[in-house]
């Protein structure tokens, strides 16, 4: 049996994880393990000071107290009773496109389940006004099988983002370079203490021919390959040439040892 883990940084109840998990369905036994909230924005941060909670909203729909790699840590070691074949984490009402998908729920879902070797994918709906899930639902349907057929390198997911209204095309993009100015914002509350909301502006003139940015401007779909890897591996053999000059001879007295780490983990 084909079993498909869906999740979001929405939760568990947001418009586009519904729409997403119905265009999954023929494909498969889907189950949704989500936050109880929206979580958006939390990249992959995990909850450690505080107990985690699921609710069973039936046997398919789990709402987790935590954030999007919690509720895809918990689905994979607790909920289910065997591995998924794949893990889609959506439909983002918003796009997640160059830096801004650091910080995105939506892809660390996708990312936290190519940690544990699943392969995954992330959608996001280029657009937070007038939402149309439809095509965005649609196509990650038909990548999802295109997924579990084919398969995926190694520790790397899809980051997928469908443009607003007409769709021309499909592009395989890389990640956009920052293209934002982030603005802050100072306002005062009703005691003339100062707060801040962050937002920002993007420059689209700065837009790479090749980058997800591009595609999404033209009407295409762009589908970004991200690693869980972050290792630079160009810049690993060119720095490794500092390795002489940084090695300071009074940080290690003549004669001294360096203490072994323990296989069982020390302090790590």
């Amino acid at each position: 049996m084909t079993r498909i883990l869906v999740t979001n940084d929405d939760g568990i109840h947001a418009a586009g994880l519904k729409v997403l998990e119905k265009a999954l369905e023929p494909l498969g036994d889907v189950l949704v393990v989500a936050p109880d909230s929206e979580r958006s924005a939390t990249s992959q941060s995990i909850t450690i000071h505080s107990p985690l909670r699921v609710y069973a909203i039936d046997e398919r729909h789990y709402a987790v107290s935590g954030t999007p790699a919690d509720a895809v840590i918990l689905a994979l070691h607790q909920l289910m009773k065997s591995r998924p074949n794949l893990v889609v984490s959506g439909i983002n009402p918003g796009a997640n496109l160059g830096e801004n998908l650091i910080y995105s729920g939506t892809v660390a879902g996708a990312l936290e389940a190519t940690l544990h070797g699943v392969p995954a994918i992330a959608v996001s709906l280029a657009s937070r006004k007038n939402l149309d899930f439809t095509i965005a639902a649609a196509f990650a349907a038909e990548l999802a099988a295109k997924v579990m057929r084919e398969g995926l390198p190694p520790g790397v997911m899809l980051n997928v983002n469908v443009p607003r209204g007409e769709v021309r095309g499909v592009r395989f993009t890389c990640q956009s370079r920052k293209i934002t100015q982030n603005i802050v914002h100072e306002k005062h509350d009703p005691r003339g203490r100062p707060y801040y909301w962050q937002d920002e502006q993007v420059a689209l003139e700065n837009v790479e021919p090749d980058s997800d940015y591009s595609a999404i401007i033209a009407h295409e779909i762009s589908i970004t390959p991200l690693q869980a890897d972050r290792t630079d591996y160009p810049s690993l053999k060119r720095l490794a040439g500092w390795t002489d000059s940084l090695i300071i001879p009074a940080l290690r007295p003549e004669g001294a040892t360096v203490a072994p780490v323990s296989a069982a983990g020390g302090d790590f």
